[in-house]
């Protein structure tokens, strides 16, 4: 056989011999992040449970069966009531139901206790009718998630306070104050911490010299005294929002250097790379190299400084409202409704009233375990 009868072989040898494409090859850098990041099981978890808090801050009303003010005069202090669908007999009963309650006076204490009514059951039911709200703030509506279809009954998952206060509402609503001061407080320290570290990390010499005191000095302050002392300079005659502001401005102006040093250590690193140098011979401004070509190289590094800096300002902002210095009635915060609880009679009588701690634990958690995907997944590279 001639070599002309073997080259279409010869060919289609070498056509299989071809390595194979993988998607991992075609895949841009955000791809990269988002695949390994899946594979992060705590990290995913994290962003279940962050997704979770923003769906009860968008839909607050919604969710709460109750306004966050609306008193119960009939069950004040009561403990938490947990639907169920197993009556006092062992049988199955649907719809859910909450035991009926009777007040009943200690004779020997005085207080005033909640037994069950064995005669009594509030049927639960999904999607029911409350007090009217604007949903989203703008569609009127009176539908609520849930709560008690048998007229004259009611029920308090997490219990009510020593005014007759639905502990669960107002722990719904107090996630708003406390998720924002911290989404606010990180976006304005990551705004400072990137222009300020950009600044000294791009031109050094003096200018990274001061910077670099500067933050210095600003971390060498205790950091609980200084949040009480200028959280205790701000006037008590303040109104709620103006409050939430300076708190807010406050958290933000004391967290951005973590961010600054991370910032002015990475532009040290790249500010001689060859892209910046081509930015630089192009004409651009200093500005111009620094947002559009610098701090775009490391974003992801950026993102997991800000997420992790997130449960930071939130317990500093817990811990200033618990110790009465921080957002005050009648803002609600999960640190307000702690500072209900710290009293040795609250703990005794109501130690329901710190369940809003558990929510602040779980989103500390949840954002750290985000924190911790983002920075496995910032380097896709890497096993």
């Amino acid at each position: 056989m001639d070599a002309s009868a073997q080259a279409p072989r010869r060919r289609w040898w070498l056509f299989r011999r071809q390595p194979k494409i993988r998607r991992h090859d075609l895949a841009s850098q955000w791809q990269l992040m988002w695949w390994k990041f899946r594979r992060h099981t705590l990290a995913m978890i994290g962003m279940v449970l962050l997704g979770l808090f923003a769906a009860m801050v968008i839909f607050a009303e919604f969710i709460s069966p109750y306004p966050p003010f609306e008193r119960n005069p009939a069950y004040v202090a009561g403990a938490p009531q947990i639907p169920s669908v197993i009556d006092e007999n062992g049988n199955f009963r649907w719809p859910p139901f909450v035991q009926g309650l009777k007040a009943e006076r200690d004779k020997k204490t005085l207080r005033l206790n909640y037994v069950p009514d064995p005669s009594v059951k509030w049927d639960v039911g999904m999607f029911v009718k409350g007090e009217p709200y604007r949903l989203l703030g703008f569609i009127p509506t009176d539908i609520k998630l849930f709560g008690v279809t048998t007229e004259g009954g009611f029920m308090h998952l997490f219990g009510t306070d020593f005014t007759g206060l639905d502990l669960f509402s107002r722990t719904i609503h107090a996630a708003r104050a406390s998720l924002g001061v911290g989404f606010v407080g990180v976006v304005i320290s990551f705004i400072l911490g990137a222009a300020i570290g950009g600044v000294a990390g791009y031109f050094g010499g003096w200018v990274d010299n001061i910077v670099m005191r500067l933050i210095e000095f600003i971390r060498s302050i205790p950091t609980l005294p200084i949040w009480l002392a200028l959280a205790a300079m701000l006037p008590r005659d303040w109104s709620p929002l103006a409050t939430y502001i300076a708190i807010t401005v406050i958290l933000s102006l004391l967290g951005w250097t973590w961010l600054a040093r991370t910032v002015r250590s990475k532009l040290l690193a790249t500010r001689q790379e060859d892209f910046v140098l081509a930015a630089r011979l192009s004409g651009c401004s200093d500005t111009r190299i620094i947002v559009r070509h610098m701090l775009p190289s490391f974003m992801s590094y950026l993102i997991v400084d800000a997420s992790i800096a997130f449960p930071e300002i939130l317990l500093a902002e817990t811990s200033l409202s618990f110790l009465g210095l921080g957002l005050r009635e009648p803002v609600e915060s999960w640190g307000v409704l702690l500072f209900a609880a710290q009293s040795i009679r609250s703990i005794d009588q109501a130690p329901w009233l710190m369940i809003p701690g558990v929510f602040v634990i779980i989103a500390v958690l949840a954002f750290n375990f985000l924190g911790d995907g983002l920075r496995d997944a910032a380097d896709p590279y890497t096993r």
